[in-house]
Parts: structure tokens; sequence; C-alpha cells
């Protein structure tokens, strides 16, 4: 399906499910833009931090090549989900990730339409030429589960065990160890 244009979807969203608190008096909290065509491995991120020359940097991208070849609500899914992240980031000032703010928020636009459904993660098909193989296995000193990385990503732990033992709260004592698979073996 062709992309259509994030900022009718965004303000849609908006109204329907965060009181228009994310663009109030229609000033948006957070910037909205396609990636660029290389984002590959996740169909939307939300970020929130600085620009090289200091400016504020405050944005949900989603992924052109995942989001592109799938039907709408692939894309309402996806971005809904990202302006659930910039809610609780922006509106509520919590920080967590798919915590319990998250999880309320998700539940209850779940549950008041059919259009589509947020989900904490997505199963899009990876577009081609995305295969390469991972350098990173990165383990859970806690659980033992381990997922193949392409790089090593600094501060992340394990949702399983941030789940279960804090609450959904990123906690230090879940974080992940990476081993290098070129030296495995």
């Amino acid at each position: 399906m062709p992309l259509e244009p994030l900022l009718p979807l965004f303000h849609r969203l908006d109204r329907e499910h965060f009181g228009g608190t994310l663009a109030p008096a229609g000033r948006r909290l957070v910037e909205l833009r396609w990636s660029d065509g290389r984002m590959c491995r996740t169909a939307g991120l939300y970020r929130r931090g600085r620009h090289a020359d200091g400016r504020e940097l405050c944005e949900i991208v989603l992924s052109r090549p995942l989001l592109e070849p799938l039907p709408r609500e692939a894309t309402l899914s996806t971005l809904c989900h990202e302006m659930i992240h910039a809610w609780v980031d922006r509106v509520l000032g919590v920080r967590e990730v798919h915590g319990p703010q998250f999880r309320a928020r998700m539940a209850a636009i779940n549950a008041a339409q059919q259009e589509f459904q947020v989900s904490l993660r997505h199963c899009y098909p990876l577009p081609a030429g995305t295969g390469a193989a991972p350098r990173w296995l990165a383990r859970c000193p806690t659980c033992g589960i381990s997922a193949p990385y392409r790089r090593r990503v600094k501060g992340l732990a394990c949702r399983h065990c941030c789940e279960r033992l804090h609450g959904g709260l990123w906690h230090p004592s879940c974080l992940l160890e990476f081993e290098d698979t070129r030296l495995a073996g």
C-alpha cells in the first residue's frame, strides 16, 4: 500500500485516544516522519534527546521499508504504539518503556476500537536484503534467555525479567551481557 501522510493520522489518533494531549492547541509535542529507507529491523521508534547543535529532539519515525507493503492497519498500529511512548514520556512525564502506564493505555485503545490492535511487539516480515548474520549474542544473566543482535546496545535489559521482577520497569540487575559471535566457538 502506498505510504500516506502521517500528520492527519497523528491528529486523528491524538483526538480519539489521547484527548488531544499530544498536540495541545494544535502544536505537536513530537515530530513525525517516515524513515529514509534504512530502518529495516523495527517498524517504528520514539526517541527523545538533542540534535548535534543542541536543539531538542523528540520524534516518531516509522519504517518505510517495513510498513509500505503492509495494510494500513500496520501503519495505524505502529504509529499508535509510538504515540503511547510519546504520551507516557511527554504528557505523563514517566520514564518507562512498556511498563504499567504504557500497557494500561494500550489496553484502553484496543478496547475502544476495532480498526487495529496495538501490541508490544510486531511480527511484520523483514524486507529482502536485511538478513546479515548477527555479530552479537545478548544473554540475560538472570533467566539465561539469549537473542542475536547486529550491534551492541548500551543499557539494554531483559524485558522478561524487568516485567517479572520489577513491574515492567527497567532495572540494572536485568542488563544483558553481549558476546561477540565471531569469538565464540
